[in-house]
Parts: structure tokens; sequence; C-alpha cells
């Protein structure tokens, strides 16, 4: 593998096309700034590039991109196959601006069944390192939480942490109500009755249905013949159960392969793909998935984009299905991706376009799903952009790109919480959402608390595309008041004055009777139907929420915490063995200290001191 760079300021492409050759390889497009605008694949490097520099260029996109470049960088390979993963790996790390983007980098979610004396069900995200079989990977954690629920009404496999396992002394509620056998406690199943449900949701979830169902009929009739009726009742339960289950994601009899369906829709410069997920005849699941592309983009590049991208990230996490139906065909990158997949997969994979029968019926619910999520997506697309525009109108302001909004949440002073969340012109950006958790001011003072965020938030240095057009104070005058003092100095700095809105309240405290507040003493309202109003709303009750839900697990955190922690020379094992010994807190807090210094590794000042704190923490 061999690299050409040409680092001049001006881009001279005739020069630059002398140099290239014709062998397969990849390229990187730079602008002035240094940045990676594109990066491309070809297998002839110099046919490609030459393409670009022709005196008419086809294409809005490919005009804009030639009108940028500054620098262009050629690395050969040796095969058109190992072009497409080096061309991937370079998207994945410059996300240049002209490529189409999945924006899908998160880890997917798997069961997984530990290789413990008494395996545990759990869900699993990442690196495998723990030991036992993994199943899946599902579309979201929803998913597979679902078929975990499903799991635990049919099939009594323990699902707690490996530490309430191991520390159990009589079963929990889930034995109580027949959703565990209870390995935890000794008497309660056997280990051969435990291993056989685990072999049961072991075929379960590799999709052996009918061969699970078989063995459980051949159980009951043993224990009907052996009249143990309270046994066949319980087999013939989970039989009920299973044929229930079979009947809601039952797909095809005659097709128990593998198969992934993508469907796409185009519209209005915006793609959604709908990935359709079928394993062994039954539907996993299926997601929608709106990558970011340049205008004028096609549907083979948008299409072949994300099946590289999507089955090129984490390969080694996710199972890639022996046959792929697409809607659309992936074009002349169509043999090097089949050839790349086969490679990752470690078996041959098939890529088919204009399936029959019952194939052909997935892929027309794959671009249903497709065309539905993409309506939807820019019917909100467009309400999102009236209510801008109806805010840009009403405060009088030039286009708004960036809006912030600020909260605070505590009960009766405390673990006080501040949340900032930012929307653009398509909505909410999740990904900006910050909580602050505020410390050294008197408990319940919100002005306090604004000012301590605000100071937070803004005394660093701002880049321009984050600095707000508009910031939310979620309160009235007193707040606003006291949030213009601390962001005034930090304004004066910047190339562009956001405008400081306060959202007060009505006195009933009612949805469109809030009274915005200015830093000029002025106040407005707006009627309850207006759009301008319902983007404000929008805006701060994400605000709300946010702080709430984060002051809320700062409250739960401090009241799980036990007491004990905070006794000195009381460490995980001590206490470990300390509710073990005595039953249970409740136990723990009836005892003397006599009871107490009778516990292994606790001595009688220890135990003192440990009374102490159980009745005054």
């Amino acid at each position: 593998m061999s690299e050409h760079v040409d680092d001049g300021t001006v881009f001279d492409a005739q020069s630059f096309l002398k140099t290239v050759t014709h062998q397969p390889g990849v390229y990187r497009m730079y602008d002035a700034s240094g940045e990676v605008i594109y990066v491309g694949k070809a297998k002839d490097l110099k046919k490609r590039l030459s393409s670009y520099f022709r005196i008419n260029v086809s294409g809005e996109k490919t005009r804009a991109l030639v009108k940028n470049i500054c620098k262009v960088d050629v690395t050969v390979t040796h095969t058109e196959t190992e072009a497409l993963i080096l061309e991937h790996n370079y998207i994945k790390q410059y996300l240049p601006k002209y490529n189409v983007l999945l924006r899908d980098d998160k880890s997917y979610p798997y069961i997984l069944l530990s290789a413990s004396k008494h395996p545990r069900l759990s869900i699993h995200r990442g690196v495998k390192r723990r030991k036992g079989e993994y199943f899946g990977p599902y579309p979201d954690v929803s998913a597979v939480r679902e078929s975990l629920h499903l799991m635990q009404k049919i099939f009594p496999i323990r699902q707690c942490e490996d530490s309430v396992y191991a520390n159990r002394s009589r079963p929990c509620l889930m034995y109580q109500i027949g959703r565990c056998s209870g390995p935890c406690v000794a008497g309660l199943v056997s280990d051969e009755d435990y291993q056989q449900q685990v072999q049961w949701v072991r075929l379960f979830l590799q999709g052996k249905d009918r061969q699970v169902i078989n063995t459980m009929v051949e159980k009951m009739e043993q224990a009907s013949m052996a009249l143990d009726f309270e046994r066949a009742a319980v087999y013939r339960d989970q039989i009920q159960a299973l044929r229930r289950i079979q009947e809601q994601q039952f797909v095809s009899q005659d097709n128990q392969d593998d198969l992934d369906v993508i469907g796409i829709a185009h519209q209005n410069g915006m793609a959604c793909i709908h990935g359709l997920y079928i394993r062994q005849g039954k539907i996993l699941g299926s997601r929608s998935y709106f990558p970011k592309m340049p205008v004028d983009a096609s549907l083979t590049e948008v299409l072949s984009s994300f099946v590289t991208q999507f089955y090129f990230n984490q390969a080694e996490g996710r199972v890639i299905p022996s046959i792929i139906l697409l809607s659309e065909e992936l074009g002349d990158d169509s043999d090097a991706i089949l050839t790349a997949l086969s490679e990752l997969a470690g078996r041959k994979i098939t890529i088919k376009y204009h399936p029959r029968g019952t194939r052909a019926k997935y892929l027309k619910l794959a671009q249903t799903n497709a065309a539905t999520a993409l309506t939807s997506k820019l019917n909100h697309r467009m309400t999102i952009q009236e209510r801008f525009f109806a805010l840009q109108q009403a405060l009088n302001l030039k286009p708004i790109s960036r809006m912030e909004c600020f909260d605070i949440s505590h009960t009766m002073g405390e673990k006080t919480v501040a949340s900032c969340v930012v929307f653009n012109h398509e909505g909410p950006l999740k990904q900006e959402y910050r909580r602050y958790n505020i410390s050294g001011i008197t408990g319940g003072d919100d002005y306090a608390a604004m000012a301590q965020v605000l100071e937070r938030r803004y005394s660093k240095n701002m880049e321009l595309d984050k600095i707000p057009d508009i910031i939310f104070i979620d309160g009235g005058r007193g707040q606003l008041s006291r949030a213009y003092d601390v962001v005034k100095p930090y304004i004066a700095e910047w190339p562009k004055r956001p405008m400081l809105v306060g959202v007060a309240k009505g006195t009933t405290r009612k949805p469109g009777l809030e009274t915005l507040i200015f830093v000029t003493g002025e106040e407005f309202s707006m009627p309850s139907d207006s759009p301008a109003l319902h983007l404000i709303q929008h805006i701060r009750d994400e605000s709300h929420n946010h702080a709430i839900s984060g002051h809320r697990a700062q409250r739960a955190k401090v009241r799980k915490r036990s007491t004990l922690e905070d006794v000195e020379g009381v460490g995980p094992k001590r206490r470990q063995a300390l509710l073990k010994y005595m039953g249970g807190m409740q136990e723990l807090k009836k005892a003397n200290k006599e009871e107490i210094a009778k516990v292994p590794g606790i001595s009688l000042a220890l135990a003192e001191k440990i009374v102490d704190a159980l009745q005054h923490g």
C-alpha cells in the first residue's frame, strides 16, 4: 500500500492527475482548513479522480465538493475489497461532510446466558469479555427486555445479579410469583431440573421452539403417567405460553434462514432505511435509520454506504445473516461489498434484489415501514421549522439556529440539579443536553443555583456555532435578572449577542398561560394556539424533565446508600458479612452491640460504632 500527498495551497488538478495511478485505492479530499470533506474509493483511481475535474461536472453535490478541494491524498490498495474496507475506516474516522453517514455508532444489545453453576439470563452490550453464550444482536434494548420478560414467564431461570444470587438465604419475590425456580436457596430446585430449563432457554434463543415443545410434551406425558399431575400442569402451562409466543412471532415455516430485509425511501433530500431482522423464521425486531446525506445523493450511494457502514461497524459484535434482501441494487460496488461481507462473516453471504413469494412480502413490508417513517420524520421536521419561523417573527429575530434553556430542580433544597437543553432547527439536540450538580449554595436558593450553572456553562471559550441565539430561563423576573447579571460579561466578548428570555408560568400554572419576560422589563404573552409558544413550551418541558430526572437519580442514590457505608472500618466485605449473619438490615438495626460483635471480623468497639451509626443515621 503506498500513498501520495499533494500539499500545495492552491490545488492544481492537472498536475495532480499526472501523478495518479490506474490501480485501485482510496482518496481523501481536504478543504482550505485542512478538514477531510470527502472520502471515496475506486477500482481505477486515475479514471475516478479525473471525473471530478472535467469542465462540465454533473450534480450539485459534486460541483460544491470540487469547489472546496484544496488537497487530495491518495492511498493505493492491492484489491478493490481492501479499498472498500479502508474507505469505511476513513469515513468512520473523519465523518466527511460530503459522504453519506449512518450516525449509528452504538453497540447492539445481546442476551447473555452466563457460564455459572446456575446460569443467569441478562442484557449484554459492548465487548464480550464475560464467559457465557451470546444470542443476538437485537435492534434495540427494548427488544431484549421484551424477550427476557417473555422468557421469565415461561422458563424460571434467574435474572438477578450475581451479587444478589450469592447472598440470598431465602428466595425472593420472583420465586414467590413463579418467575424463578430459586437456585439461590438449597433444596428448592435440583441442579438437573435447573439445567433442563437452561437447555430449553438455549434452544428457544436459537429459534428451535418446536424441539422445545416436543420435549415438553414428552415430559408432561411422563409426569401424567407417574400421576405427578402438579408437574404435568407446569409443563402444560409452559407449552401453552410457548405456542402463544410462536403465533405472535411466527413468520414462515418454509423459510428458516437468517434474513436482513432492507427497505429504503427517499424524499425532499432525506432518506429512511428500514431494517427488518428475521432469525429462524421469527421476527427479531425492526428499526428505522435516517443517514446524514449531502444534497442530490443517489439512492444507490445511500444504500451502499448504509450496507458497508452498518455491517462493517463493530463487525465482531454484529452477526451478518446469510441472506440480505435489498430494495435497490448496490451498483458497481456490489461485488466488492459482497466479497468483503463474506470475508468478515467467514462464510458465503448472498445479496438478493428481486425476491419472490414470502420474501417479496418481507421486502414490501420493509419498504412500507421506510416510507411511513420518512413521512412522519418529514412532517415533524416541517412542524419544527414552522415553529422556528413563527418564533423568529414573534421575537423579530434573524433566523434562529440554536436555543438553550435552563431549569433547576430540588426537593426542599436537597440535591439541587440544573439542566441545560439545546434545540436547533431540527428540534432537540439530545447529545448536547447537560446536567449540573449544584453545590456550595444555601438549599433552595434557586437564584444562586441558576447563577452557578450559567457561570459553569458560559465562562469557558465558546465556539461560534455553539453560541445560542436565544437563552431561555425557566423562571420569573428575578431569576432572569440574576441570569443576565451572570451572562452579561461573557456576551460582551462573543461575536453574536443572544437574547435572554424568562418563561414565567401563569398564576394557575396551566400550559398556554406562560408569560415571556425580557431583560428590558417588557412582558409578552402569546395565544395558546401559537406555534411559537408550542416551541417554547417544548424546550421548557424538555429542560424541566431533564432537570427533574437528574434530581431524582441523585436523591435515589442518597436514599439507597447504606448507613453502614459511613462507618469507619466497615468495608464491603464486613457489610456483606454483617447483613448475611444478621439476616438483613432490619434485623441488624434491632440487634445490640453484643449480638453484632458475634459476627466474624467485628470487634466490640466496632459493634458500638455500628449501633451508634444505625441509631443516628
